[in-house]
């Protein structure tokens, strides 16, 4: 399936990219597997998109949680939580 991606904010710029498409296999289901499959490229991948850090997502516009089926030809975005002051 394929899906473009784009990074925000400190995510785009630890991983030098605001944007993929990337064809993913058919095992990636929610976007919560996207997160793992693209965590395997390399180290700065996987410490960036770690499970432990808080990351949002959005599918299309709209915000979901990582249990969010992701739906073919989707726009997915992760970015950190904002804060305002």
């Amino acid at each position: 399936m394929k899906i473009s991606i784009r990074f925000f904010a400190s995510l785009k710029e630890a991983l030098k990219t605001a944007y993929l498409e990337e064809d993913v296999p058919n095992n990636i289901i929610t976007i919560g597997d996207l997160r793992v499959y693209l965590s395997k490229k390399d180290d700065i991948w996987a410490d960036t998109l770690a499970p432990h850090k808080n990351i949002r997502a959005a599918q299309n516009l709209e915000m979901v949680t990582m249990a969010e089926p992701i739906q073919v030809g989707a726009e997915i975005a992760f970015f950190p939580p904002v804060t305002g002051g």
